[in-house]
This record gives structure tokens, sequence and C-alpha cells, in this order.
């Protein structure tokens, strides 16, 4: 069992840039691959990027390619994304997910049914 907690959500103008993280409970956490997935009002869940439970491998949805940076700390149980030059369009709220996982590919990590524990979200918001 794993609990996700996101924090760092805020706020911000168009072009600046904020960090969210997402403590995770559990002795196993450097067992799980993690994503991070967005929900704007009246859309679905998308796939914003992964990290494999190695750190070795990432992967980011087109939109957010260049702009956004995942990564984790094993020792600290908490995977990061910087987001970076952000935009009005990124205003959604975020979740992180966490998948026992190990395979290998993009294919394996961008569906929101790939995973089996979610936090709760927290909201950006970014003004143009």
């Amino acid at each position: 069992q794993v609990q996700l907690v996101e924090s760092g959500g805020g706020l911000v103008q168009a072009g600046v840039s904020l960090i969210l993280s997402c403590a995770a409970s559990g002795r196993t956490f450097s067992q799980y691959s993690l994503g991070w997935f967005r929900q704007a009002p009246g859309n679905e869940r998308e796939f914003v990027a992964a990290i494999n439970w190695s750190g070795g491998s990432t992967y980011y949805a087109d939109s957010v390619k260049g702009r956004f940076a995942i990564s984790r700390d094993n020792a600290k149980n908490t995977v990061y994304l910087q987001m970076n030059s952000l935009k009005p369009e990124d205003t959604a709220v975020y979740y992180c997910a966490a998948t026992g996982s190990h395979c290998v590919g993009l294919g394996c990590y961008n569906g929101p049914s790939e995973y089996d524990y979610w936090g709760q979200g927290t909201q950006v918001t970014v003004s143009s």
C-alpha cells in the first residue's frame, strides 16, 4: 500500500516556474514507477510525465516536453515535477500516481489505468 500526498501548487503568473512535490509513504518507494497527471475542468485526466522505478528513464507529454522535468529522491520518498515557463493552459489539478510496473516505454506509463495509487491532487493556476 502506498499513500501519496502532493504539495506545491498555487496561483502564479505565466512564465514563472513552480515545483510540485509528492511525498509517499511505505518502505518500498524505490520499487515504484511514478507519474504526474493533470485534469482541467471539463477535461479528462491527462498524462504529464513519468519516471521509472530506477530513475533511469523519464517520459513526457509533448505539451510539456522541454518545460517540465520529473525527478525522484528515493531517500526522501518523494517525486518532483519542476515546471518552467508556465502557460495558462497548464492550469489544472495535478495528481501524482504510483505503479509497481517495471515496464519499459512511454506506453507503460501514459494512461491513468496503469497506476495503482493516486494522491488527492494539488491545484495549479496560471494567470496570463
